[in-house]
């Protein structure tokens, strides 16, 4: 079973692209703690050098999903960073959020995608040399003509399973680009509701080496 899974800072302040560039590796590391695949889809860089808007990832569960669903109880909803900002020392601000979100599952994103928009070529597969490298061209290149957003799919020896693996990475970005253009309305309902998304925050960390306080 799969999951798509987006960290993102919304439309925030940059310090938020600070928060998210230091909670993914955190999110990434506890997934493969718990026996999960965990592949970075997407990243949407910030403003500066280890700064991210916003991550995606793509999990990945050898069983019906348990492991998936306990992982994210613990992370889905609101994470909270306290600290000091690292951009602007000055602000009196210390509590700072990001949004982790399970986006829908492939079967119900990849029905969104319009053949008319979509661009495939084949590609050579790559390999480590000798009677291992897979020569035939199985690789798929899948491009969304609308939006531009490109991905490449390999994992597999059948272009078919690559085909379909390309179309549900490529549905995970179009669905990230969705959810960061909510960002703004969603960072709004934050502030109103700042005091109640303190009180439920997910996973709480601190201080600039990024210290985990509560998962």
């Amino acid at each position: 079973m799969k999951a798509w899974v987006l960290i993102s800072g919304g439309h925030g302040p940059p310090e938020l692209a600070w928060v998210v560039h230091r909670l993914g590796p955190a999110f990434a590391a506890e997934a493969a703690a718990a026996g999960l695949g965990c592949h970075e889809l997407l990243r949407a860089h910030g403003p500066a050098a280890e700064m991210t808007w916003s991550l995606v990832y793509e999990l990945e569960d050898m069983s019906e999903g348990e492991v998936i669903a306990a992982l994210l109880r613990g992370w889905e909803g609101t994470a909270q960073w306290i600290g000091r900002s690292p951009l602007r020392p000055e602000h009196r601000r210390r509590n700072w959020f990001v949004k982790v979100t399970r986006l829908p599952v492939e079967a119900e994103a990849t029905t969104g995608l319009r053949e008319a928009d979509l661009e495939e070529s084949a590609i050579r597969s790559g390999g480590s040399g000798g009677q291992n490298v897979n020569k035939r061209s199985t690789a798929v290149r899948l491009r969304h003509k609308p939006s531009g957003l490109e991905v490449v799919a390999r994992d597999e020896r059948s272009q078919a399973q690559n085909r379909r693996i390309a179309r549900e990475r490529l549905a995970a970005l179009l669905l990230a680009g969705a959810a960061a253009q909510r960002g703004a309305a969603e960072r709004a309902r934050w502030d109103e509701h700042n005091a109640i998304e303190r009180g439920n925050a997910r996973q709480v960390f601190r201080g600039p080496e990024f210290a985990r306080v509560r998962a």
